[in-house]
């Protein structure tokens, strides 16, 4: 059984989506280290000025080395509200807008907490695209290792004999461990496909998964990630 793990990160680039279509389980990462201004936070979508970043910014004063399922929204009316408008402002003319905004509006509102909002968009994307992996939460599985060792465990604990591992992954995972406790380590093959985008500008790769939902639609993007097995 192929394992993959990952922070919940908003509203998530196409590779991590793959990823998660490519695994049989997914574990989300949520009691861990909480970073500032990281994917977790924040991505990118195609405005008419180039790629853009939106951001929920979040409760940090007092709050240093808090877990992720522990970080509250600031300002949560103001702070929704300004993404939704961003969402709406540069979509809005997009061939599939319709499709999934609401679905993305009803979670974003679901929650002042950064994990749970998070972890519900994961949800309702996979579901529109019927990606039909397992998904957990790692903070319901009661792991206590570090490092490379805590990806190892949790494998261990959901009965996993593979991980999948983003391309990066090497540079920090001791990949000894994975031999030595009998995981195989997969690397994943993810192959970043190009599509019509708004504002006639260069393509920007590695956007957040809306601008590739808004873009391109339902059957495209569940055709796209029915093909990773």
């Amino acid at each position: 059984m192929i394992a993959a793990i990952h922070q919940p990160n908003f509203i998530p680039w196409i590779g991590y989506f793959y990823k998660i279509a490519k695994s049989d389980i997914f574990i989300l990462l949520d009691d861990v280290q909480y970073s500032k201004n990281s994917f977790i936070n924040r991505n990118q979508i195609v405005t008419p000025q180039g790629a853009n970043w939106v951001t929920l910014s979040v409760k940090q004063s007092g709050k240093f080395a808090q877990n992720i399922n522990a970080v509250i929204l600031a300002d949560r009316e103001k702070n929704v509200s300004t993404i939704l408008k961003s969402i709406e402002g540069n979509y809005k003319k997009a061939p599939f807008f319709s499709e999934f905004f609401e679905i993305f509006k009803n979670d974003l509102l679901g929650s002042d907490n950064l994990s749970e909002i998070n972890m519900a968009i994961i949800r309702s994307v996979c579901e529109f695209l019927s990606i039909e992996t397992q998904l957990k939460i790692s903070s319901k599985l009661n792991v206590t290792g570090q490092s490379t060792m805590r990806l190892i465990d949790i494998c261990k604990t959901v009965n996993s004999n593979e991980y999948l591992s983003g391309f990066g992954g090497n540079n920090y995972q001791e990949v000894a461990l994975f031999q030595e406790y009998n995981i195989k380590l997969s690397i994943s093959d993810f192959q970043h496909p190009k599509y019509q985008q708004l504002w006639g500008k260069e393509f920007q790769p590695n956007m957040s998964i809306l601008d590739f939902l808004f873009n391109c639609g339902k059957e495209y993007c569940t055709h796209f990630f029915k093909g990773t097995h």
